[in-house]
């Protein structure tokens, strides 16, 4: 990959700080750009930017897509990583929406505003699976019928209209990647992984949203990163990918597998499935494979040690900082 200067938005979120590492790794400068919304702890996003403060080529600016001087912030950039959103199914309903059209929709309408006037500027957005609800194609390909079961991912498939509209209409260039369930360290507390492992840690029970016989395509955090390292480096046609772990597991079977890991029992409460939840997901990569090179490398059991290790390493450090569990 040649090195320039780019721009990664969600820069103290789970996979944007991941990237900023990669990318500077690589020899990019990076502007990392977060407005820190308290959807989870500011905090714990601040925590996810120790390892960047002070590396060489790093620049760090706390501001709101929706509000920000974007002019001046994509100066000298040849790209903009666009990982800032506004993220969950099920808080999307109701009263809590705006946030959602705010920071899934307008900023990326606003970025798009100024990418349309820098000629060779790409983006690699990341949008979602959700943006296929319930299918029954399984293995599930970009060319599936897009039928979003929550407000969350109705907003996804609206950025990613936006892209294609300025591709069409502007030249902007684009790389859309689909991601199906991240997971890994710093993953999000509100998701699964996070949510199990730190009750085990903590001897509590789990809630469980629905019978666990649901399925995932649970992809790692690093395999994620990789698949917008290359959808950067790509110059073919295609604009829109799927990104998944390759492999299709039920919750249940996770559920055991972080039990082992964690050396406990699960006292596991039972919840109804959540509105805007799909039965399973799974996603066709060929297109990744066969254009971008993209092959997932971490499989699940090996990806939940990390993150084990991950949120025990976390967990100790809160302790000793608060002085109690």
């Amino acid at each position: 990959m040649r090195t320039e200067s780019v721009m990664v938005t969600g820069a103290a979120g789970f996979i944007g700080s991941h990237l900023c590492e990669r990318l500077l790794d690589e020899g990019h400068a990076v502007t990392g750009v977060d407005s820190f919304t308290d959807y989870y702890s500011p905090a714990r996003k601040r925590r996810n930017l120790d390892a960047l403060r002070g590396r060489a080529g790093f620049r760090f600016v706390e501001e709101d897509l929706v509000t920000a001087d974007l002019d001046r912030l994509l100066e000298g950039a040849g790209g903009v990583f666009h990982l800032a959103a506004q993220a969950g199914v099920r808080a999307s309903w109701g009263k809590d929406f705006k946030p959602y059209l705010d920071s899934n929709v307008f900023a990326v309408q606003r970025l798009l505003e100024a990418v349309k006037g820098r000629p060779g500027t790409r983006i690699v957005h990341a949008s979602s699976s959700s943006v296929y609800g319930e299918t029954a194609e399984l293995p599930t390909g970009e060319d599936a019928a897009k039928t979003p079961r929550s407000p969350y991912g109705a907003t996804k498939l609206a950025a990613e209209h936006l892209l294609e509209l300025y591709r069409l209409g502007f030249g902007v260039t684009y790389r859309a990647l689909r991601f199906f369930t991240v997971y890994g360290p710093r993953q999000r507390p509100d998701m699964a992984f996070s949510r199990f492992i730190e009750a085990g840690l903590a001897g509590e029970p789990i809630e469980v949203y629905g019978d666990g016989s649901q399925t995932r395509d649970f992809t790692y955090v690093a395999d994620a990163v990789e698949a917008a390292v290359l959808a950067y480096r790509y110059d073919g046609p295609e604009t829109v990918f799927n990104v998944g772990g390759g492999s299709r597991t039920a919750l249940g079977d996770v559920i055991g597998v972080i039990a082992a890991e964690l050396g406990v029992r699960f006292d596991v409460r039972g919840a109804p499935r959540a509105k805007g939840d799909v039965a399973d997901t799974f996603a066709d990569t060929s297109r990744a494979r066969r254009e971008l090179g993209f092959a997932p490398r971490v499989a699940i059991a090996e990806g939940i040690r990390n993150e084990i290790a991950w949120y025990r390493a976390y967990a100790a450090e809160r302790e000793g900082r608060t002085g109690s569990p």
